[in-house]
């Protein structure tokens, strides 16, 4: 046993977790009546998560209170914004172009460094539904928003990712992050100008009637609800500056003031239900246990991978942040690199390691579904809007097509 883990279990006991990503994965296409229901896949979870609760009880039970603490703080920041953002309507319309797509997917971009990948998300999804609805070929804009928006975008300030946020916590400097501006620049160029030629082709194939409705439907956009973007500054706010659980409460309380305060016609409007988010916070339930014992191990035997480069760090962190929470995914790496002796620049690591281990963690939530929070919201939200979106190995297919090629880029330009 690692001497820096309370306890380790034996690497079999990572099969839950893998069974959990077999039924995300699988259920949707053999049983979708059965996998429709929240309360289903909160009990596939509970049947896969219930040997890890036991094993954890009687051999490490201050494991289970962490891994709730860090469940309950995760799933009040995504409500909260989930909630407050929902308040918040834009109406008129905008021409469904590939070139205004992609602008808006480049503003999503920005916007998630500064309110965080989860506010971002839930902000721009219901506009960009709202102005593609005449259109027939939508779900690849949605998948590319998962990469942009809700991943990729938020390497930029600590607030973006929460990883980035955890490394504020640890000691690295706030305006750290600004040295991924490159990095940040090249990798949304790359995946937005393989998204706009992507668009253009899919709105070539549209049928002329829904380009014309597209068209005859431009209106100028306004913005009703405003006030639902203070109380969001106040929930980046209460993150930035509160511990929990004070940080929790007052997420609560604004989450409240704005569902009393917004008139029910704007949550109408906006096609508001709590469905999405019950979504997310069932499935992340099995995730959150069922990764305990894979994370464990990691941590046990991550010195064993042999890691010493930056391009090591880059993809040892993203991939397994690509099916694993990434912020502990963040954490375990930065205490192996603070192991190896490295010059200490920064947190006693160097700038490049550090810099592979953060946009590791940031840009490769976007390889999965799961790979970060807000991923199956935006996934639901846009199912709920009558999108057909790809299965779980069928956005696989999308992300290793687009996103692994960009990667390979960010590794040669910088991390080799």
């Amino acid at each position: 046993m690692d001497a820096g883990v309370a306890f380790v279990p034996g690497a079999a006991w990572i099969a839950p977790f893998a069974a959990l990503l077999v039924a995300i994965a699988i259920l949707p296409l053999v049983a979708p009546a059965f996998w429709e229901s929240n309360a289903r896949k909160l009990a596939v979870g509970a049947v896969l998560g219930l040997p890890v609760l036991v094993l954890y009880a009687r051999h490490h039970p201050a494991a289970l209170w962490h891994t709730a603490g860090d469940y309950l703080s995760f799933m009040a920041l995504l409500a909260s914004l989930f909630v407050i953002s929902g308040g918040v309507l834009v109406t008129g319309d905008i021409p469904a172009r590939p070139a205004v797509n992609t602008a808006f997917l480049a503003g999503g971009a920005l916007l998630a460094s500064l309110v965080g990948t989860t506010g971002a998300s839930v902000l721009l999804i219901r506009p960009l539904l709202a102005t593609n609805q005449a259109r027939r070929h939508v779900a690849h804009t949605v998948v590319f928003f998962i990469f942009v928006v809700a991943n990729i975008g938020g390497c930029l300030t600590p607030l973006g990712d929460p990883p980035l946020f955890l490394g504020y916590l640890l000691g690295v400097p706030f305006t750290w992050t600004l040295r991924l501006a490159p990095h940040w620049l090249l990798a949304n160029a790359m995946v937005l100008t393989i998204y706009y030629f992507w668009d253009r082709r899919a709105h070539a194939r549209e049928d002329a009637a829904a380009i014309a409705l597209d068209e005859a439907a431009v209106r100028p956009l306004r913005v009703t609800g405003r006030y639902n973007v203070v109380l969001l500054l106040a929930v980046l706010a209460s993150v930035a500056g509160l511990d929990a659980p004070y940080r929790e409460l007052v997420m609560l309380a604004v989450s409240g003031l704005s569902l009393a305060v917004t008139p029910r016609a704007v949550r109408e409007a906006n096609r508001f239900t709590f469905h999405a988010i019950l979504e997310v916070a069932a499935l992340f339930a099995g995730i959150f246990l069922t990764m305990v014992p894979a994370l464990d191990v990691l941590r046990a035997h991550g010195r064993d991978l042999g890691l010493a480069q930056p391009w090591q760090f880059f993809w040892a962190t993203g991939l397994l942040s690509s099916f694993l929470d990434n912020a502990p995914t963040y954490l375990t790496f930065v205490a192996i690199a603070q192991s190896l002796g490295l010059p200490p620049e920064v947190i006693g690591v160097s700038h490049r390691v550090l810099a592979a281990i953060s946009t590791g963690a940031v840009f490769m939530g976007a390889n999965t579904y799961i790979g970060n929070g807000p991923n199956f919201m935006v996934r639901s939200m846009a199912q709920e809007r009558g999108v057909h979106m790809p299965s779980f190995g069928g956005y696989m297919l999308y992300s290793g097509a687009v996103l692994i090629p960009v990667f390979l880029v960010i590794t040669l330009v910088f991390f080799r």
